[in-house]
């Protein structure tokens, strides 16, 4: 027996103003998430993202094509309402943060790691006076409680939107340096995306690739990219228009 899937049904899909923020209206009604809840965004911009993700549909509605309007749904679906599990969650990431496991060799990959991980390190010290300590190998190394107690404030400080973004943004590169680093602009997602892939590239530079790792790879840098524009047009200016 076939799966039934839900099909589109509406003609126009638009961002609109309300009280407060934007929400998203088909035909005139107004989208909501699975929880009923409106679905309303802080920004022009992001309203109008979702719009466009509705637009796009044909036929089918395939949500792996949304990845704005299922943000959305999870900010205000379970971020939410479980946003100190979630912060706590993520900031746990700074006891073993990728870019403090450093390989013992060879050279060529531990050059590797040094120059695209030390400096992340070094800004990670500027900013938050925090300073990590690195290994070798993948035996734990224990950080500071001073150290993680500050990182965890700073991501209690994320409203929801910006939280939502982070959890991929960290969750999929292993790394609460380079979450914070892409909230900050330290550098483009697409870098920050590549300096979490060091150990992984020079292994497909030695063996060569493997077709469905490879596919992994492709979508889960899709769902990092994705995250940093989610968390870029909840931020986004009001043109006005």
């Amino acid at each position: 027996m076939s799966e039934w899937a839900a099909k589109r049904f509406w003609k126009e899909a638009r961002a609109v103003e309300g009280a407060p923020g934007y929400g998203v209206e088909l035909d005139g009604r107004p989208v909501r998430t699975p929880a009923k809840a409106a679905l309303v965004v802080p920004t022009r911009a992001l309203a109008q993202g979702i719009a466009a993700e509705w637009a796009a549909q044909e036929g089918v509605i395939r949500p792996a094509t949304m990845p704005m309007t299922r943000a959305a749904n999870v900010t205000i679906d379970r971020v939410g309402q479980q946003r100190g599990a979630v912060a706590a969650m993520l900031a746990d990431y700074g006891g073993s943060d990728l870019l403090c496991y450093r390989a013992h060799g060879p050279e060529d990959l531990v050059e590797r790691q040094a120059k695209a991980w030390d400096p992340l390190l070094e800004w990670t010290e500027s900013v938050f006076s925090v300073r990590l300590r690195i290994t070798r190998g993948v035996m734990p190394v224990k950080q500071e409680a001073a150290a993680l107690s500050r990182l965890h404030d700073e991501v209690k400080l994320l409203d929801n939107w910006a939280l939502t973004a982070f959890h991929d943004l960290v969750s999929l590169s292993g790394s609460l340096v380079i979450g914070l680093a892409a909230l900050r602009g330290y550098a483009s997602a697409e870098t920050l995306w590549h300096v979490s892939r060091i150990d992984e590239t020079w292994q497909e530079e030695l063996w060569g690739c493997d077709e469905e790792a490879q596919e992994t790879a492709v979508r889960k840098q899709s769902d990092f990219l994705n995250a940093m524009r989610f968390h870029d047009l909840s931020r986004a200016p009001d043109d006005g228009a």
